[in-house]
């Protein structure tokens, strides 16, 4: 009796143990999967690091697909490093010039000697983000559920207000127009609050979780049919395909105004061309948020027209690289 007992006993232990382990392999596998995603989420940030700011993170975002329906065909990150091998993605891209300024800047004077903050701004794989081609076109997501409450309304109602009031002072250093169609606008500005993105940091082997993020500023790069005028008609389609870019933006709508007019400004100049912070408190472009937001100031400016003085692929058609091999 006591045998038959004690075989009971260790045939129950010996289970429990086998349950034991395949419980810890579990785990280790779970964490193993949870560590290869924050890894490949860490590779994927851009060049521009804002450390942990609690204001705002800016990103590149990469094509994964091409799309030929509306002529447009999306960049992948290969393609931009060297020269793909699908015959249906351009062969090269274009060589890197300098745009004439657009009147607005040109017409600016710093009287004031501010400097600016240029030597903060983050080159990208195809150089400055200079729009070449005037208005920018800007999308403001309004309401468009008739079912939501007349308080859930109004308050998007006042968020829209307050970031078309940062759309218009950007408008004056810049042509800017603000459409009603999503489709086509060259930036995309989303009444959502943007995800968590956590990192893995190689060197002290710890994971970054940001506490929140009150907005984001994406990118991506494509290729557009060139218009191009003829006396008498007032466009056409070129042969030529324009290296473009355009811009997501992702503001939180639990903000009181006051930060979301900085938040939108802040952001906006991203989209516009800052990719880089200012080391001051006293410029919008600052790196974090500050109790008493400031206006654009004339570091901002100056800092944005010698971005618009830089050479840049982007506002240049494909044919632009076989003129420049010659």
């Amino acid at each position: 009796m006591k045998g038959t007992t004690a075989r009971k006993s260790r045939r129950r232990q010996e289970n429990n143990w086998g349950r034991f382990m395949l419980f810890g392999v579990a785990i280790a596998t779970g964490l193993l999967v949870i560590l290869i995603q924050f890894q490949q989420v860490d590779a994927q940030k851009s060049a521009i690091a804002f450390g942990a700011a609690p204001w705002a993170i800016a990103r590149s975002a990469t094509a994964e697909a091409v799309t030929r329906g509306n002529q447009e065909y999306l960049l992948t990150t290969a393609e931009l490093s060297s020269s793909p091998a699908s015959p249906s993605l351009p062969a090269s891209l274009p060589v890197s010039q300098v745009h004439p300024l657009p009147t607005t800047l040109a017409q600016w004077q710093d009287t004031t000697g501010a400097g600016d903050y240029f030597s903060q701004i983050k080159l990208t794989p195809v150089g400055y983000l200079v729009w070449s081609q005037f208005p920018v076109t800007i999308y403001v997501e309004r309401p468009q559920d008739s079912a939501e409450s007349s308080a859930s309304i109004q308050r998007f109602q006042e968020w829209v207000d307050v970031v078309l009031q940062a759309v218009r002072e950007w408008s004056v250093y810049l042509p800017l127009e603000v459409v009603s169609q999503r489709e086509g606008a060259d930036i995309l500005i989303l009444r959502d609050r943007p995800p968590l993105q956590a990192s893995y940091d190689r060197e002290t082997g710890k994971f970054n979780i940001p506490r929140a993020r009150s907005a984001e500023t994406r990118y991506e790069f494509y290729l557009r049919q060139a218009a191009i005028s003829f006396a008498g008609a007032p466009w056409a389609i070129a042969p030529e395909k324009v290296l473009s870019q355009r811009f997501t933006i992702r503001l939180s709508p639990h903000q009181s105004a006051d930060y979301t007019l900085a938040t939108a400004r802040h952001e906006l100049g991203h989209a516009l061309g800052i990719w880089g912070h200012s080391p001051l408190e006293t410029d919008t472009m600052y790196f974090s948020q500050v109790r008493n937001p400031p206006q654009i100031s004339v570091r901002d400016i100056n800092t944005l027209k010698r971005i618009y003085q830089q050479p840049t692929r982007l506002g240049w058609s494909l044919a632009s690289q076989a003129r420049g091999n010659k």
